[in-house]
């Protein structure tokens, strides 16, 4: 896989470069509430503007149904990367019509744009190759070179991502090129003991990831909705917290060769408990109550770990010479269940581990509660990516790079 510098190198001055970044960044109307995916895109922009390529940066930004959509309108991002870059971003308003060819055209030895969001054209996310290829097509006529930086969609086999390199000279971006790196490091001559920490609403979406690490992680933590799962696999009453009912003989399964294989498989104790969903809007208290894991009320539902179980698990993670953590323990967009998911993060900051956070809620859970991400190993901006490259799956878009 080139990077950059070798493109640098090669020379790219007056060359269109396209990057392909991840500005998925969260929104309250037009304000960007999480602005760390944009920043991690800076060092690669600002370098190439730096060796006087032309570059031609395009991102996705939400779910928008193949057709321009203003509220998912990458306007706002525009106007940050100009800010933490220092210099002006020119704005396209589509992804590869009028406005997008004539702004390219402008732009000078050193200057950047910024196209619209990619899935405004509903040939970036097609499953029609044909379809799909023509949005390529017309992509490559705005670029000479193709830089991949936007680690958060690797795992996607859309046109911007996995398409377009092929009709390209390309390269890996630095962040790419630095995640793919921490994560060789979580799954190749890994420093022990490892202990993963997973949470999150739906343990379906870790499965994969769990019977992968059966085979390579020498601990393994859960919290967040998941857990709730875990907890019925063993006969306990849940109550009315999240619970997938069909992942349950999975789920046993995985504890069975846990206990097989040595792997230390550790559930909570404890947990916070309310008759209802807390208002993430007013924050209103909701006054939780503590009850034993195994002992959570028919009328109650548990909402984050308990104090028991978040000491547990840090001493759990003291020890540890490589920590990866993905998903929240509990609702920590509310004050009164933060509590598990900042002593989990407080344990990474304490710990002289190699810790990762691996993307997603993770990520802006630590942002949103103060933390300093220099306390942390690593903090990935994909945590749908860094949890199928965990699951040993091939990511079409690092695929597409390699030469």
């Amino acid at each position: 896989m080139k990077t950059i510098d070798d493109l640098i190198d090669g020379g790219v001055a007056g060359r269109r470069v396209f990057v392909r970044a991840d500005l998925n960044v969260p929104l309250d109307g037009t304000t960007i509430t999480d602005d760390g995916r944009i920043r991690a895109v800076v060092p690669t922009v600002a370098k190439l503007a730096e060796a006087g390529a032309k570059v031609v940066v395009a991102s996705h930004l939400g779910r928008p149904k193949g057709a321009p959509d203003p509220q998912f309108s990458l306007a706002p991002a525009a106007k940050r990367l100009a800010e933490l870059l220092g210099r002006g971003v020119a704005f396209a308003t589509d992804t590869v019509g009028e406005s997008a060819r004539t702004t390219v055209a402008a732009l000078a030895d050193g200057q950047v744009a910024l196209l619209e969001n990619l899935r405004f054209n509903a040939g970036e996310t097609s499953k029609d190759d044909a379809e799909r290829g023509a949005f390529a097509d017309s992509l490559a006529e705005l670029a000479d070179v193709y830089v991949g930086d936007g680690f958060g969609a690797v795992h996607r086999k859309h046109a911007s991502v996995y398409d377009l390199p092929a009709r390209l000279p390309h390269a890996a971006g630095y962040l790419i090129a630095a995640e793919v790196d921490v994560l060789k490091r979580l799954t190749e001559d890994v420093e022990r003991p490892y202990a993963v920490v997973l949470g999150g609403a739906k343990v379906s979406d870790k499965l994969g990831v769990i019977d992968h690490l059966l085979e390579r992680a020498d601990r393994i933590l859960i919290g967040g909705g998941m857990a709730y799962t875990f907890l019925k696999a063993q006969g306990h009453e849940v109550g009315i917290s999240l619970l997938q009912e069909d992942q349950i003989p999975t789920v046993r399964e995985y504890l069975e060769r846990a206990a097989a294989k040595g792997v230390e498989f550790v559930l909570p104790v404890d947990v916070l408990v309310s008759p209802e969903f807390p208002d993430l809007k007013t924050k209103a208290p909701a006054n939780p109550t503590v009850v034993a894991a195994d002992a959570i009320p028919a009328d109650q539902e548990g909402l984050d770990i308990g104090p028991r179980t978040r000491e547990l698990y840090a001493a759990k993670l003291a020890d540890a010479a490589t920590v990866f953590w993905n998903g929240p323990m509990g609702v920590f967009e509310h004050p009164d269940f933060a509590g598990g998911t900042a002593a989990v993060a407080q344990a990474l900051v304490d710990s002289s581990a190699f810790t990762v956070v691996g993307g997603g809620d993770s990520a802006a859970a630590v942002r949103t509660l103060g933390f300093d991400e220099k306390a942390f190993g690593h903090i990935s901006t994909g945590g749908g990516a860094s949890l199928e490259y965990l699951e040993g799956k091939t990511l079409p878009g690092l695929a597409a790079l390699e030469d």
